[in-house]
């Protein structure tokens, strides 16, 4: 059988554990920008047929990536088959509380120290701070009362500055035994190496199963098409075509006719007789 080029001779089948991890990585790689693009080529499944077929054929794609995961699967049981320490005990890197743990199985020096020593030099600090203030009250020149007074403020400082290490240290401690914690053993090397190869079978499951097989279900999408889930695509300038250019007219010089002229008597023609005038004096 080959699977993408890969030659397998039966391929150990997804254990039921690891199918919910299968559709977690399916679902990431339904949301690949490559995947994305082809889902919207004309004529395409849609994103739910694409999953129902990787669901029912998810031996056959887990069957690309069966070295890694026979090696993750191996490696997982002999870390459950793994006996547990015997009793007492101490792991191969222990921590700062730990260390400081007596050996009598008590509570140790180091909780004990980051419960008391903020309390004590918060109560010295009370004591100091009320007795310098008291005695800066009666006389204000007493060299007594401000050196109480400085020494109950360094004890504060002291009881808080013990009690962020406490903090800090217990944190710390707790992180890494928490993350050194396995399943049932108790070897962090073991562990470690589980968590690689965990790692591995999911990017061999990824890149030569699931996003091939997605590919083989989809149009193949054309050299040079645009990606439209690329984070710097832009769509298109599209801008008005601007104001369209208008013939260079102007109107006829029309002007209004005025005055038309009267054409002026003439005295020397031929037919003209001039108005007979008479004088006043022949006015009756």
């Amino acid at each position: 059988m080959r699977m993408n080029g890969v030659p397998m001779s039966n391929p150990p089948p997804l254990l039921a554990e690891d199918r919910p991890e299968y559709e977690r990585l399916l679902a990431e790689a339904l949301r690949d920008r490559t995947v994305l693009t082809a889902l919207r080529a004309p004529g395409a499944l849609t994103t739910d047929q694409l999953r129902i077929r990787a669901l029912r054929d998810a031996d056959a794609i887990a069957a690309a990536a069966a070295t890694e995961y026979t090696h993750y699967t191996r490696l997982r049981e002999t870390l459950r088959t793994t006996p547990p320490p015997p009793p007492g005990a101490e792991p191969i890197a222990p921590g700062l509380l730990t260390q400081l743990r007596s050996a009598n199985g008590g509570a140790g020096l180091f909780p004990v120290l980051t419960v008391l020593t903020p309390v004590l030099a918060w109560t010295a600090a009370l004591v100091l701070l009320l007795i310098g203030y008291l005695l800066r009250a009666a006389n204000p020149d007493l060299t007594l009362a401000r050196s109480l007074v400085t020494a109950g403020w360094v004890a504060l400082a002291a009881g808080v500055a013990a009690m962020a290490i406490g903090i800090i240290g217990l944190v710390l401690t707790a992180i890494r035994d928490g993350g050194a914690a396995a399943p049932a053993g108790t070897d962090p090397e073991l562990a470690a190496e589980l968590a690689d190869a965990r790692r591995e079978w999911r990017t061999a499951l990824r890149d030569r199963g699931l996003l091939p097989y997605l590919h083989t279900h989809l149009p193949a999408v054309p050299a040079g098409a645009p990606d439209f889930t690329s984070p710097g695509y832009t769509s298109p300038d599209f801008s008005s075509p601007g104001p369209v250019p208008t013939a260079d007219y102007t109107s006829p010089d029309f002007t209004s006719p005025g005055t038309v002229p009267t054409p002026a008597p003439d005295f020397t023609a031929p037919g003209y007789t001039s108005p007979a005038f008479t004088s006043p004096d022949d006015v009756t």
